[in-house]
């Protein structure tokens, strides 16, 4: 297969670089964490005999620069990077999307402002606390990550971050992943390198961010909420189920944990391909049948 294209693109305050692989209908996939568009290179890949796939990376991360590198970061920001991706590289033509985490919260953002450029969402554990009962203890959580990296440093302050993800009840430190594939460990100076922005800017923007609920439950024909299958009970996963099951519509499950697509990608991006094909983009309410109906035209449901 050949490498993919590459551009870069001029947004408000920073230039995205992108990436564009294969043929066929148009899928945006938008990275979380500090991996960008590397952490989904495989994915994007094993997906491109069948879509026009684009990924990127997120302002501030890896190859795409902030004007002021200082600036402090916002979901809608990010979300409307996304959409002026969309209207560069998939004119006029609702696409499919998939967001991961970070990535997934600026997905639920795009499809809320901007319906009409979505066809369908594949949100995988968009870590969006506040719709969680217990919001206020994960609000102090944020805080304690902060007040650790302020005061002692990176390291401390992710000990802190990571304890708060785990399963209620789990004190075990948590195990790292193990039989990474060799594009992913190669990766690991990157990510590294990109964790004092994640912990600092967007970990604090993006899990203090309130989504407009009833926005996405009247377009949640067009959204589907998935977690990893070795998530369930850990903080990332919790959001999208309650959504799911507030909604009425499925929760996908994906290979993995919260990072399954860069520990299994073949398998991850099997799903997601299946997923794709099986869903109707912008129709009615697909519930847990998929393709019940027919699709309906741009912006339905605003």
């Amino acid at each position: 297969m050949t490498g993919p294209t590459v551009g870069t693109l001029r947004v408000p305050g920073a230039t995205l670089h992108y990436e564009v692989r294969g043929h066929g209908p148009f899928l945006l996939l938008i990275p979380g964490g500090t991996g960008g568009a590397a952490a989904m290179a495989a994915i994007a890949d094993g997906l491109a005999t069948e879509y026009t796939v684009a990924t990127y990376d997120p302002r501030g991360m890896s190859r795409s620069t902030l004007d002021d590198p200082e600036a402090e970061q916002t979901v809608a920001e990010h979300a409307d990077d996304a959409f002026r991706l969309l209207e560069l590289l998939s004119p006029g033509e609702p696409a499919r999307v998939f967001g991961a985490s970070s990535g997934a919260v600026a997905a639920l953002h795009l499809l809320v402002t901007r319906p009409e450029r979505v066809a369908l969402l594949v949100a995988h554990e968009p870590p969006v606390v506040e719709v969680l009962p217990d919001a206020a203890e994960h609000r102090a959580l944020i805080a304690r990550v902060q007040a650790t990296f302020r005061e002692q440093g990176l390291m401390p302050a992710m000990a802190v971050f990571a304890a708060g993800l785990r399963k209620d009840g789990d004190t075990a430190v948590p195990q790292a992943e193990v039989a990474l594939p060799p594009q992913a460990a190669a990766r690991a100076e990157r990510t590294m390198a990109g964790l004092p922005f994640f912990v600092g800017r967007i970990v604090p923007a993006f899990m203090s961010y309130a989504p407009d609920v009833h926005r996405l439950e009247a377009l949640s024909d067009r959204l589907l909420l998935a977690c990893g299958e070795d998530s369930r009970g850990e903080l990332p996963y919790r959001p999208a189920a309650l959504l799911a099951e507030r909604f009425g519509t499925e929760l996908l499950h994906f290979p993995g944990g919260h990072t399954g697509l860069t520990t299994c990608p073949a398998e991850f991006a099997d799903l997601l391909r299946e997923t794709l094909r099986t869903r109707r983009p912008s129709g009615g309410r697909t519930g847990s049948r998929p393709g019940l109906s027919p699709a309906g035209p741009a912006g339905e449901g605003r």
